[in-house]
């Protein structure tokens, strides 16, 4: 089992936006990484404390992954630390053979430029 990372910043605390920007982040990890959605053990995402509109999990239902089991957290709250940010750790079976390819998007980047394979 390995875990995979990813995050996105999201425009607005709008739930359409948060859905959304989760989809695509979710979509990106799921292809680069080679991941087939039944080879995922579990989801944990986590919100800054300025997104309170929806679940990012809502996103991995929309595509599908009603068997996963999801868990949908809070982000502490650091001073000065990047605002509207989703994140997510998911715990797969990759294929034999496949690095982790961390993805990190929009303004999220800035958070692990020093992930090789980060989005």
């Amino acid at each position: 089992m390995r875990g995979v990372r990813g995050a996105t910043t999201v425009g607005g605390n709008e739930p359409a936006a948060i859905v959304g920007r989760t989809r695509e982040l979710l979509g990106i990890l799921v292809e680069s990484n080679g991941i087939d959605p039944s080879d995922l053990a579990s989801a944990v995402f986590t919100v800054t404390e300025d997104l309170d509109a929806e679940f990012p999990a809502v996103a991995a239902r929309e595509i599908g992954l009603s068997r996963v089991p999801l868990m949908c957290a809070r982000e502490i709250p650091v001073p000065g630390s990047l605002p509207k940010v989703v994140r997510v750790l998911v715990h797969c079976y990759p294929p034999v053979g496949v690095d982790p390819q961390h993805v990190y998007l929009g303004e999220a980047r800035k958070l692990r430029l020093d992930l090789e394979g980060a989005q």
